[in-house]
């Protein structure tokens, strides 16, 4: 049995709390928020206990690891008192703002042999599955250019969702992406970046291959939260839009090749969620791969954010 303490209560802790509670021999002993009506919400959900004091979960020593559901500012404050007290670590995206801070956990980490995987969820969604396996085969040729976009309203005072504390998209959003690019293409060597608020940023390599990373939080209220993808291939062309409205996802994923007109192409429906969670339950019992979300992958991601930002300020290219 592996035993998890979870901490926070929002929207990322319910869906962790959610995918837990349906994975065998996993046991969530308790759930931490500072608001205990939360704590109890989301407790709920796995059969929990609610917390008032993240010290009684980290400190617990019939826990085995630590899952981090809270801001990106605080992950540091958590992250690293839980690997020093020889908890395995599963941390919300963003990592964190500072690389520094990243460096700090990590190297915490390896001084203690103990697991910090990061939450990049992407790695664990049907299509980016797809799409991986699919550069790796090389059936359709090489993978020419990537295209993303991330849209949403978070920095409009008005809308549901406004998180003024979540700061610009460059990390909050772009982060995420990033990662895929970086997971199908390897490292950039330049990036330009334009915008604010609605960043757009072009990502260069050696051999002519580009990708172009776009997020925004200034789609108007109405606008729906949407995702996806259009990678082109030297011999076809894979398209994808998730849009988060009401309900469960609603997804478009088609490939169109030569002359035939885009088709659906069909992929087993999984909760990310439960993919990625019950990899690193997985890795802790020793039969999975820890790299696929080690915390260096995201060190990787955010270095790429924070060379968005650099662009951004200098307004011109740079070395990533």
């Amino acid at each position: 049995m592996i035993r998890i303490g979870l901490l926070g209560a929002g929207t990322m802790g319910a869906a962790h709390a959610a995918a837990y509670a349906v994975l065998p021999d996993v046991e969530v002993v308790g759930v931490y928020s500072r608001n205990q009506d939360r704590a109890r919400s989301v407790a709920s959900i796995c059969q929990a206990k609610p917390v008032d004091e993240a010290s009684a979960l980290i400190e617990a020593r019939d826990i085995d690891a630590i899952d981090v559901c809270l801001p990106t500012p605080v992950h540091h404050s958590f992250v690293i008192p839980a690997l020093s007290c020889g908890k395995h670590v599963f941390c919300e995206t963003p990592l964190t703002l500072r690389l520094e801070d990243a460096r700090a956990m990590r190297d915490v980490a390896r001084r203690a042999g103990r697991l910090l995987q990061v939450g990049l969820l992407m790695r664990s969604i049907g299509a980016y599955q797809h799409l991986k396996a699919a550069v790796a085969s090389g059936d359709h040729g090489r993978l020419l250019s990537l295209s993303t976009f991330r849209l949403g309203s978070y920095l409009r005072p008005e809308a549901p969702d406004h998180k003024p504390h979540y700061g610009d998209p460059c990390i909050e959003l772009m982060t995420f992406d990033f990662d895929v690019v970086n997971w199908l293409m390897g490292r950039p060597a330049r990036l330009s970046a334009a915008g604010a608020g609605e960043i757009t940023a072009l990502l260069s390599y050696d051999d002519h291959r580009s990708a172009t990373v776009v997020a925004s939080g200034l789609m108007p209220v109405g606008f729906p939260f949407s995702v996806g993808f259009r990678a082109l291939f030297e011999r076809a062309c894979f398209e994808l839009q998730t849009v988060f409205e009401n309900g469960p996802p609603r997804s478009t994923f088609t490939i169109a090749e030569n002359k035939v007109a885009p088709r659906p192409v069909s992929l087993v429906g999984r909760n990310p969620y439960e993919v990625e969670l019950k990899g690193f339950v997985d890795c802790i019992r020793g039969t999975a791969d820890p790299d696929l979300l080690d915390v260096e992958r995201a060190i990787e991601a955010l270095a790429v954010s924070l060379a968005t930002q650099r662009a951004l300020a200098e307004g011109q290219s740079v070395a990533v």
